[in-house]
């Protein structure tokens, strides 16, 4: 595995920002974490997901898809239907969505008081 050094001479340019980018929305950790299990037609995803339109799912999709990180595949037969499959490379970014997600666990309540705290007082009315 490379080693990622810490000096780059553009950050905005540096190969880090790539998977920041890719981490930053939402939606791209969820699917990518919900196809862990194996493939799955858009239906099954929405399903598996919870809280998640078509359009935002077909838009991910399609973000994922154009990064590498999902294919689409029809399925043996003639259905019409195609189902979504991580790629080996989708499946390198599990690890780290799932250190994400330890790390939120641990400390997510931590954040959130910090974010109360930082909240201007409500007046009594």
């Amino acid at each position: 595995m490379p080693t990622y050094h810490h000096h780059t001479d553009h950050l905005a340019d540096c190969r880090a920002r790539l998977a920041f980018d890719l981490l930053s929305n939402t939606w791209n950790a969820v699917v990518l974490h919900a196809l862990r299990d194996g493939p799955a037609r858009p239906a099954e995803l929405r399903e598996r997901i919870g809280g998640i339109s078509s359009k935002v799912l077909t838009e991910t999709l399609r973000r994922l898809h154009f990064n590498g990180l999902v294919e689409r595949r029809p399925p043996d037969g003639p259905s019409p239907r195609v189902d979504y499959h991580l790629t080996a490379l989708g499946r390198t970014l599990l690890g780290p969505i799932e250190a994400i997600g330890a790390w939120a666990f641990e400390y997510g309540d931590q954040v959130m008081a910090a974010q109360e705290a930082a909240l201007p007082p409500v007046p009594l009315s």
